[in-house]
């Protein structure tokens, strides 16, 4: 087996019990938010197995694109759950990841 293969399944594995932390979250909004956040992660650590072996320049490009498409995302909903949070917190409630 590969390097790179080995970096994919570990990406996947590593990514699978993650999200499914985030979807017991008891608000849907939270749920897949926190769902979604270790997703990207794992599309990530795949991104970065794929280029230790891709020799495709096309390949590559769509590898690290995706690295930066990702990154984006994450911060995006990384800062939905901080405004969530502050919003519960005024509130008297606490979201609950």
């Amino acid at each position: 087996m590969s390097e790179t293969h080995r970096g994919l399944i570990e990406a996947m594995a590593k990514m699978q019990p993650a999200m499914m932390q985030g979807m017991m979250a008891r608000d849907p909004d939270v749920a897949w938010i926190c769902a979604m956040i270790p997703h990207h992660r794992g599309a990530i650590d795949m991104a970065r197995a794929a280029l230790r072996g891709a020799s495709d320049a096309e390949s590559r490009k769509m590898a690290e694109d995706t690295i930066k498409m990702q990154e984006e995302e994450i911060a995006k909903l990384e800062a939905w759950v901080s405004r969530y949070a502050a919003r519960e917190n005024r509130t008297g409630s606490t979201p609950r990841p």
